[in-house]
C-alpha cells in the first residue's frame, strides 16, 4: 500500500519516519456518528476492557438509545433477543479450552507453565540410589540435563553439595524419599540459579535399596 502511494506521488508518513500512530479502533467521535447514522434500537458494545464498554454503552445513550436498551456483556453472557428487545438472559461459566494435538481441553494451565519452562529453562533429571536403613548414597547423584548447559560436566561441580545434603539429611534420620528428593531439588535448584542463572524443570528421582 505504502509504495503504490509513493510510486503515485503521495507522500506517505508512517509509524516508521515520524511519531505518528493510527488506532484500529473508531474514535469516540466516529461511534457517535455511526450511532446517528444508524439509530439502533439495542447496542452490545464489544472489544476492549470493560471500561471501554462502558464508555461506549454511554456514547449510545448520548444519542437518545434508552438505557435498557444498552447491554454491557462478558464472556458467557447470554443474550436474549425477543420483539426488537434484546436481554441478558443469563451467564455462562467459560474458560480457555486448548487445542493439544488430538486432545480438546485435557491440556491444563498447569502443563502450558511446564512446556514454557521446559522450552526457555530446559530440564534437569537427578538419580541417586541410597540404603532404606542408613540413608547414604550407593549410587549417584547422576544427573542428566537438557537444554541447560552444552555439557552435562558443569554440574560436576554442585555434586558434592547434593552429596553433602543428603550426608546431613541421614545424620538427621531423614529416610522419606520424597523429603530426600526435595532436598536434592532444593540444592541443585540453589547452584543453577546463581551459577547459571536459569530456573529449569528439575525433576529429582531418590531410590531406596
Amino acid at each position: 500500500m505504502i509504495d503504490g502511494l509513493t510510486k503515485l506521488g503521495a507522500t506517505v508518513v508512517h509509524k516508521a519516519n515520524a511519531k505518528v500512530h493510527v488506532s484500529g479502533h473508531a474514535a469516540a467521535g466516529e461511534l457517535l456518528y455511526c450511532y446517528n447514522i444508524l439509530k439502533p434500537k439495542n447496542v452490545l458494545p464489544v472489544h476492549g476492557e470493560y471500561r471501554h464498554l462502558i464508555a461506549n454503552a454511554k456514547l449510545a445513550q448520548d444519542t437518545g438509545i434508552p438505557e435498557e436498551n444498552t447491554i454491557i456483556a462478558e464472556n458467557g453472557t447470554i443474550i436474549d433477543l425477543k420483539d426488537g428487545q434484546a436481554r441478558v438472559a443469563g451467564q455462562l461459566d467459560l474458560g480457555f479450552v486448548y487445542v493439544d494435538g488430538s486432545t480438546v481441553g485435557e491440556i491444563t494451565d498447569a502443563d502450558l507453565k511446564d512446556r514454557r519452562i521446559l522450552g526457555e529453562e530446559g530440564f534437569i533429571s537427578i538419580i541417586t540410589v541410597v540404603d532404606a536403613a542408613t540413608g547414604k548414597i550407593i549410587s549417584g547423584p547422576e544427573i542428566h540435563a537438557r537444554g541447560v548447559a552444552e555439557d552435562d560436566s558443569v554440574f560436576d561441580d554442585v555434586v558434592p553439595k547434593i552429596v553433602a545434603a543428603l550426608a546431613d539429611a541421614a545424620q538427621n534420620g531423614v529416610r522419606d524419599s520424597h523429603a530426600l528428593s526435595q532436598i536434592v531439588r532444593r540444592t541443585i535448584g540453589r547452584w543453577v540459579n546463581q551459577k547459571l542463572r536459569r530456573r529449569p524443570m528439575i525433576v529429582p528421582l531418590v531410590i531406596e535399596a
